[in-house]
């Protein structure tokens, strides 16, 4: 058994328009996707694809108009859709935990670093403050911030960005989760702190034999820190293997698309790129979500297109999925 296994995730923003007629946005079309122990995996996709709803839905932190309409979410066997607030929340920042984007808005302006991660640690139960102050002494080492000691003092508007990133880090792992969610862990750093945020990531999640979902737009993130991938359009999973699979025989019109796109393949890839923006969530067409903008479009991509097998444990969700050989650099 997986230890979160995501079956037909569905979620709706139902709203009412000027007239005050019922409209529904399908946000997420049954996503399916699992999770290992010691595996992180990247879920890839552009914008408004559905990758940081998915991680909401997961974590119970949906608010309305969007709701939960269907599918499953087992985390080590227990079933997280639907479950009751109090469960949840005895899970979340102890067994599962996340690291969000923005560790400015984040981080509590008004407690110092010390406090905060005390705090995360009475999540687990009473907990003496002096030991816990030496756990979070211990903790900020290890994910490589100098100087720990007189970290623990330091207020957050004192520290740099990767610094911060490094502090949600630490808040994400204090109690040991098993699941760790990191959605665009390194927006807004430099290349170098980006580079030594993941590979401090990456150790301390190998290290502890955790299992990650990276939530990314950055096929090189993916390609570097990632053992599997899977790739999202329009609120479903298009195409998933691991990484070797997906980027040497990516099977998917869409993946073929995303990975031409990069820098250094534009001018090297046979593959026509089509632009276009994301279908209409209100209105998705029947079939295939990828028809519009796919130069192999045809009358049966109006079904649904079934999984295909591409080799391995590579699966590609399209009536022409097809592996074309090639070594990408992403």
């Amino acid at each position: 058994m997986s230890l979160l296994e995501v079956r037909d995730l569905r979620v709706h923003f139902e709203s009412r328009d000027l007239y005050n007629q019922r409209r529904v946005a399908s946000a997420l079309n049954g996503v399916t996707f699992a999770l290992d122990k010691g595996e992180i995996l990247g879920l890839v996709g552009e914008s408004g694809a559905g990758k940081s709803l998915t991680t909401l839905a997961l974590l119970g932190l949906l608010r309305p108009p969007a709701r939960i309409v269907g599918g499953s979410a087992r985390f080590d066997g227990q079933e997280l859709v639907g479950m009751p607030p109090a469960a949840l929340n005895r899970i979340r920042g102890t067994e599962l935990t996340m690291v969000v984007q923005s560790p400015r808005t984040s981080l509590d302006p008004l407690a110092r670093i010390g406090d905060q991660l005390v705090r995360m640690q009475r999540r687990r139960g009473p907990v003496d403050k002096a030991e816990a102050m030496r756990r979070a002494q211990a903790m900020l080492e290890e994910v490589g911030i100098p100087d720990a000691a007189r970290r623990l003092q330091a207020w957050p508007h004192q520290l740099s960005g990767g610094m911060a990133q490094r502090v949600l880090m630490a808040l994400a792992l204090v109690n040991r989760p098993r699941l760790l969610i990191a959605d665009e862990p390194t927006t807004g750093l430099d290349v170098t702190v980006q580079a030594q945020v993941l590979d401090t990531l990456r150790a301390l999640v190998q290290g502890r034999g955790m299992a990650a979902l990276m939530i990314t737009h950055d096929l090189g993130v993916i390609a570097h820190y990632c053992t599997r991938v899977a790739v999202m359009f329009a609120g479903t999973i298009v195409e998933q293997g691991t990484v070797t699979e997906v980027f040497r025989n990516p099977a998917h019109p869409y993946t073929r698309a995303l990975l031409a796109s990069t820098p250094r393949r534009i001018a090297q890839s046979g593959y026509r790129i089509t632009g276009g923006a994301p279908p209409n969530l209100y209105a998705l067409p029947t079939g295939c979500p990828y028809q519009d903008r796919c130069p192999q479009r045809a009358a049966i991509c109006a079904t649904p297109p079934p999984a295909a097998e591409a080799g391995g444990s590579h699966r590609a969700w399209c009536h022409f999925a097809v592996p074309r050989p090639e070594t990408v650099d992403a």
